[in-house]
């Protein structure tokens, strides 16, 4: 084939390729489609796209790893394999400042954490350090994603650890958004600043006063408090 018909050939498949580019950065923006973002508008919440807007100023936001989509085989997973994989990671800026972000979509997959999408969070938290900005997490996640097993709690493992090295470095902010569990709530608890919303983190409220209740019944019990006083006799 001559030169100037590679160039042409080139030059025809660009536009396709663009194409298939824009529906994939629709995909994305599409979350876990109409129905979900509904559901969780009625529910007082707003989408994770929604919440960075509202956090960056105008027109500040730089989307990273749009694109990634989770490589899990099991379960029939491989036929469900969403654009950006629930979490929308990037950088802008507030009131003029440099700060690196991420958030979670609950819409797709609950929100929970994948071995693609831990390594979106652990890209920007490394970005982050080079760059001496904060890095603001916005949860709203059931935790690890459990068709993927310990890939993703490894993944929480590479989270965790970027938090300790962080931890007097860079500014690390956590927002619990929605019902938070497991590495929802473990990361945030070892970041700078911890802020919840008042009535769509209702339930980890709920949950934490049932268990503070149990504990209180427990200690109550006359046969425990026996017990105890036998164990401190034998010591």
């Amino acid at each position: 084939m001559s030169e100037t018909k590679r160039s042409l050939a080139s030059e025809a498949k660009t536009p396709d390729r663009m194409d298939e580019l824009r529906r994939i950065s629709a995909e994305a923006e599409t979350g876990g489609g109409r129905e979900r973002r509904e559901r969780e508008h009625k529910a007082g919440k707003l989408t994770a796209r929604e919440r960075i807007h509202l956090l960056l100023d105008e027109g500040t936001f730089e989307e990273l790893d749009k694109f990634v989509r989770h490589r899990c085989v099991d379960f029939g997973m491989q036929e469900q394999r969403p654009a950006g994989d629930g979490f929308v990671t990037g950088f802008g800026r507030i009131e003029g400042r440099l700060v690196y972000v991420f958030a979670q979509d609950f819409t797709v997959f609950g929100g929970s954490l994948s071995e693609a999408n831990a390594q979106k969070i652990c890209k920007i938290m490394d970005l982050a350090m080079r760059a001496g900005a904060p890095v603001i997490g916005l949860n709203d996640s059931g935790g690890a994603r459990i068709q993927e097993g310990v890939a993703s709690l490894a993944g929480y493992a590479d989270i965790f650890l970027r938090n300790t090295l962080s931890s007097g470095v860079i500014p690390q902010i956590s927002a619990i958004m929605g019902p938070c569990a497991g590495g929802a709530v473990y990361s945030p608890a070892i970041t700078d600043f911890i802020f919840m919303t008042q009535e769509t983190s209702r339930h980890q409220d709920r949950y934490a006063r049932r268990s503070h209740q149990a504990g209180a019944r427990r200690r109550d019990d006359p046969q425990r408090k026996k017990r105890c006083r036998a164990l401190r006799r034998a010591g």
